[in-house]
């Protein structure tokens, strides 16, 4: 599992649902560099370098405290377009962002973020919409455009430097993609937060990475158009309209392998989103903005008692605990699913009894290692939703909060190690 450079390795984000056995080291990349962030493990005997690297304090202003140009709601319902998609009113049960008062600690913000959101046999979808309304917890599910695309339309899809109609990823079954709608439409209701993955995942040559701006574009607007003509695709009108009006309601992502955030900060900017999820490799400190964006990475989490740091991704202990085999070796499931469990654990009280930086936690709707990986989320969010002065919250409503925060405090926030429990009268004047 060592690297020549006495460092462990660190893939990027899977492609996803890969046929049985094709999961092989060589679909894989791997960075043994902290350039980029793409290092997921770094050998040290410390919980983090100093957290004030990075930090610009340009970058900490309000962007938009409270949400402009929202007409008032008349309280009917505006279906839109071919009847796929409607505008029912602002989205309920969001979190209201207060600006920190003098000497008050911060909340400990968690975010559970899911790419793909597909609502396959296995219902990890609805599972983890049903977890979220339990524990008070709101998630970002990052929605795949052509997981609302039928196989024999696939021909509409034409990816940046692919041929039409390619895609890294499988297409759904018509009966996944009406699971996966009704999903949706309940997940928005509850109060949580629907991204995108954009469409066909492609990752290394030819991926992310190599995209231009304008191809960044037209996979964007590609993914809006798969979404917002669903009825049209399918031929289903027995099915309501989605609740929400995706033009309004996406606002971030996470990039397929987490590959071409440069480009595609850029892209963003037509767009008006708000965050990108698509860094890695950040210690736990309180996030900044890149191009005016919000830049939430995944991040590096105590691993093996601390002797390395992961990044905060189920692949990421997949790749490190199997080799990236997603069936090892069933005797080692429990100390494997122990281990996931103790680095989330540890990552969260690093935090919460020190800087309160937010902890960002992302995974897959997979049963990888028998299914190992979702039952330690499980337990994380059973543990943390739960704790005093935790709020499990959507990327939208972190962006919210971190708004109307003054750019003074943000910036000594950032200034603060993860294990660092400060004076706080000290940082929030």
């Amino acid at each position: 599992m060592m690297s020549p450079s006495g460092r462990r390795r660190r893939p990027r984000e899977p492609r996803r649902n890969p046929p049985p056995g094709m999961l092989t080291l060589a679909a894989l990349l791997v960075v043994a560099s902290l350039v980029g962030g793409y290092l997921v493990l770094n050998r040290t005997g410390n919980t983090a370098p100093t957290a004030s690297s990075g930090a610009s304090p340009a970058d900490g202003g309000r962007a938009s405290a409270e949400p402009s140009g929202e007409p008032e709601w008349d309280g009917r319902t505006k279906v839109l377009g071919d009847g796929s998609t409607s505008y029912t009113g602002p989205q309920k049960r969001q979190l209201k962002p207060q600006p920190l008062k003098p000497g008050q600690k911060p909340p400990q913000f968690v975010v559970f973020s899911w790419d793909g959101a597909l609502q396959g046999d296995d219902e990890l979808f609805s599972h983890y919409r049903e977890m979220a309304k339990k524990y008070d917890a709101h998630m970002t599910f990052f929605l795949t455009g052509i997981y609302l695309l039928p196989k024999d339309k696939k021909d509409l899809y034409s990816p940046p430097q692919h041929p039409k109609g390619s895609s890294a990823i499988s297409f759904p079954t018509d009966e996944h993609i009406r699971t996966t709608l009704e999903q949706l439409g309940k997940a928005w209701t509850d109060g949580n937060e629907i991204g995108t993955h954009f469409n066909g995942h492609f990752c290394g040559a030819k991926g992310g990475d190599d995209w231009s701006v304008a191809e960044w574009k037209s996979e964007i607007d590609q993914f809006y158009d798969f979404v917002e003509r669903w009825k049209t695709n399918t031929g289903y009108t027995d099915l309501d309209p989605l609740p929400f009006d995706f033009r309004k309601e996406v606002t971030g992502g996470r990039a397929p392998c987490l590959e071409g955030q440069a480009n595609l900060l850029k892209a963003m900017q037509s767009y008006k989103w708000r965050y990108d999820a698509s860094s890695t490799g950040d210690f736990q400190i309180w996030p900044t903005k890149k191009n005016g964006i919000w830049d939430f990475p995944l991040q590096m989490l105590p691993y093996e008692k601390g002797d390395f740091q992961g990044l905060s991704m189920d692949f990421n202990f997949l790749y490190n605990q199997s080799d990236g085999e997603t069936d090892g070796d069933p005797a080692r499931h429990a100390e494997w699913q122990q281990e996931t469990l103790d680095t989330y654990m540890a990552g969260f009280n690093r935090v919460y009894y020190g800087s309160r930086a937010p902890l960002f936690i992302g995974n897959h709707f997979e049963e990888w290692n028998g299914g190992i990986y979702m039952k330690a989320v499980d337990q994380v969010i059973e543990s943390v939703c739960t704790k005093k002065d935790v709020k499990c919250v959507s990327f939208k409503e972190l962006a919210d909060w971190m708004d109307v925060q003054k750019p003074e405090t943000l910036q000594r926030l950032r200034g603060l190690d993860p294990a660092q429990s400060p004076d706080w009268s000290t940082v929030v004047k």
